[in-house]
């Protein structure tokens, strides 16, 4: 009796670990993907938010459009928003868990090619 307890309390633990793991990866996929369009995009803010609430929905992260701060200087483009995502740790009990994504992306002018002479 006390090894199939051990067993389950392992089995309740692992589940845990692989719902927390998966919830982190589709973050971190997530926030990979929002940086690369924050470097090369050169769309208006409404298009890149578009864009960004399209990739929320590609990654299963409930992002709130109204949420997504876009600001750009110079060469940077920075995107930030906030969000909770539940996350089913063990059966019966569901965890808001929070979210930020924080990205500066340096984005370099396109250059257009020279004329030919």
């Amino acid at each position: 009796m006390k090894t199939l307890i051990k067993i389950a309390i392992a089995v309740a633990i692992a589940n845990a670990l692989f719902q927390a793991g998966s919830a982190y990866l589709s973050y971190f996929q997530f926030k990979d993907s929002v940086n690369e369009l924050a470097m090369h995009t050169n769309g208006t803010d409404a298009q890149v938010k578009d864009r960004v609430v399209e990739l929320a929905r590609k990654y299963e992260e409930p992002v709130d459009p109204d949420d997504v701060s876009i600001r750009r200087e110079e060469h940077h483009t920075f995107i930030e928003m906030s969000y909770s995502k539940d996350v089913q740790l063990f059966p019966g009990y569901v965890r808001k868990w929070p979210f930020e994504v924080k990205v500066d992306a340096f984005v370099v002018a396109q250059q257009k090619p020279s004329p030919n002479p």
